[in-house]
């Protein structure tokens, strides 16, 4: 469980554009999203969430399918 910062992501809004998951995939600098199990989707690497840097690269591709909150 990620300690200073929490991501989401919705994959009902993601899977609506093509490439909008891989997108996410490749802009993450330290690979918080991995792609999911169905198409065009994503799941959130747990491990990595505390690596986030809030480069807001992820609420560029996708400002309604992607959050990240500060839990400080």
């Amino acid at each position: 469980m990620a300690m200073f910062i929490d991501v989401k992501a919705d994959n009902t809004v993601i899977a609506k554009t093509p490439g909008l998951a891989a997108k996410l995939v490749e802009v993450c600098p330290v690979k918080i999203y991995a792609l999911g199990s169905e198409p065009n989707t994503v799941r959130v690497v747990e491990d990595n969430v505390d690596e986030c840097t809030l480069c807001d690269q992820c609420l560029q591709q996708s400002p309604t399918g992607c959050s990240v909150t500060k839990l400080y």
